[in-house]
């Protein structure tokens, strides 16, 4: 709206300018005719040659600056209050208990990443392959610990009990459960029950 106002006005003052000049060229056509010596009158034709001339010289200024100056303080003020819009989304997320998943359900911050821990250091434990035995116990530790958080904070919690990733870490870590009760602690996981529940842990991720 800015920007049209401020077109309409160079409008008006142009063609105030273009007015001007004619009326100054018909004067002094007909000062010429009557070939009469007025001082006063040529004073001030003169003032008004200059008025007349600085006129289109400030029109074009002003038509020239005030757009750019508009548009400028619309940008600045679009930027501030995305800025802004950014801030405030930052601190309600921040503050807020829930989090939405990949598939699109809201649920509990807490739970989503004490079960996307889980998820992470399961698989890493499952795929280490690699001899250093220090290495292979550092891993299977930290799984063994964000299973037991999770279990001590979500277990059975009606919140989340009937989500499909709660559903999937449940048959993950029944699965385990068996295996060990009847391999013992000590047993190496079989591959085809490492291969199931990494395929239970791709799945329960899709959800998270």
């Amino acid at each position: 709206m800015a920007i049209i106002i401020a077109a309409n006005m160079c409008s008006i003052t142009n063609s105030k300018t273009v007015e001007g000049i004619k009326r100054f060229v018909n004067e002094d056509k007909l000062q010429s005719r009557s070939n009469i010596a007025l001082p006063h009158l040529e004073a001030s034709s003169s003032r008004r040659h200059l008025l007349v001339s600085v006129g289109p010289s400030l029109a074009t200024l002003a038509c020239g600056l005030s757009p750019s100056v508009v548009w400028a303080e619309e940008s600045y003020g679009d930027k501030q209050e995305e800025e802004d819009k950014g801030v405030i989304g930052a601190i309600k997320s921040l503050f807020d208990p829930t989090e939405k998943t990949k598939s699109g359900k809201v649920l509990p911050k807490a739970y989503l990443k004490s079960a996307r821990e889980v998820v992470k250091t399961l698989r890493e434990s499952l795929n280490e392959t690699s001899d250093d035995i220090a290495k292979f116990r550092r891993t299977a530790d930290s799984a063994k610990e964000s299973i037991r958080e999770y279990l001590g904070s979500w277990r059975g919690n009606q919140t989340v009990v009937q989500e499909e990733s709660y559903v999937i870490l449940e048959k993950v870590i029944r699965s385990l459960a068996n295996f060990y009760s009847k391999a013992g602690p000590s047993a190496t996981l079989s591959q085809e029950v490492k291969s199931e529940i990494l395929d239970y842990l791709n799945t329960a991720e899709q959800f998270l």
